[in-house]
């Protein structure tokens, strides 16, 4: 769902960090146009940068805006800890179970009646607009909604019935709302993100990973960075100490709040702006690159580390 060419320039390999830096504990990694290639695989060459990370003592996140559901693409790779940040911040998720056994550590829900809110400040602002609601449990869509990534089994009917408190009885409804997406046919991406906002205000995080005009809606307060420091602080980990890596708007913030930040190449021109370093794209293993880098400059005091 990434936008892989916003930037067709040569790019230069990551910077790598300078010796005073502390030495990364945790990398923070985005995956569509990010750590995976285009063609949705992980290259021999990444998977051996995220073991290497791991043996090294540097936990990996992946930190996404794909939904639990569309995490084995990795669940092979998250060794130790196994956790994931999936739904831009909504869902904390062990990825340890395997293909759909992944366990919901920790949920931040968009409420029901902030959603319906969205709705409808965004078909009065945005006429044509289209819903599909993501819950814990899967995806419900308008029937209008586009098939980007629709699944068997779900349900269609206007937003405000997929919202509904009987909506599909308990089993359905029951469900925390993960995230709202809101689909326009005609409106420019970026345009569709500001008047969303703007219109919006403070009920809603609203941002964008596609290259179409799809947004994604979740609770106030609720993004890729917010989730991802709740984390850290769990387990004593200061900014300082974080190395993330990004491509798309959604991710901004998280680069922001990171005290290293690389964007890829191909990355958003707005990311490359927010971003402390620059690495190269998603098809020439980025991620990787960094990493590498990484563990080539902090390797004395890693081995230190692992001797104490």
């Amino acid at each position: 769902m990434r936008d892989h060419g916003s930037v067709t320039s040569p790019t230069p390999g990551p910077r790598t960090p300078a010796p005073s830096a502390p030495t990364p504990r945790l990398i923070a990694t985005d995956l569509d146009g990010t750590l995976l290639h285009d063609d949705k695989t992980v290259s021999p060459r990444t998977v051996a940068a995220l073991a290497a990370a791991e043996e090294a003592g540097i936990e990996v996140f992946f930190v996404t805006g794909r939904p639990a559901r569309w995490m084995d693409v990795v669940s092979d790779h998250v060794h130790g800890h196994g956790l994931a940040i999936c739904g831009n911040g909504a869902a904390v998720v062990d990825l340890h179970g395997g293909a759909g056994e992944h366990r919901f550590v920790k949920i931040r829900e968009l409420t029901v009646p902030d959603a319906l809110d969205v709705v409808r400040i965004l078909r009065a602002t945005a006429p044509g607009t289209t819903f599909a609601v993501e819950r814990t449990g899967g995806l419900h869509h308008e029937p209008t909604y586009p098939p980007l990534h629709l699944g068997p089994g779900e349900t269609v009917a206007p937003a405000e019935k997929l919202l509904a408190a009987d909506f599909e009885g308990a089993s359905v409804a029951d469900q925390p709302v993960l995230k709202l997406l809101a689909h326009h046919p005609e409106l420019d991406p970026d345009e569709f993100l500001a008047l969303a906002r703007a219109g919006v205000g403070d009920r809603a995080a609203i941002t964008r990973s596609s290259p179409s005009a799809l947004l994604e809606i979740s609770g106030p307060g609720v993004s890729k960075a917010s989730t991802l420091a709740m984390c850290c602080a769990e387990r004593g980990i200061a900014p300082t100490e974080v190395v993330a890596v990004g491509d798309m708007p959604n991710d901004m913030e998280m680069l922001a709040w990171a005290g290293t930040s690389y964007a890829m190449g191909n990355a958003h021109p707005e990311v490359l702006a927010s971003a402390t370093g620059r690495t190269a794209t998603n098809n020439e293993d980025g991620v990787a690159r960094v990493i590498e880098d990484i563990l080539a400059a902090h390797a004395p005091a890693q081995k230190l580390h692992q001797a104490q």
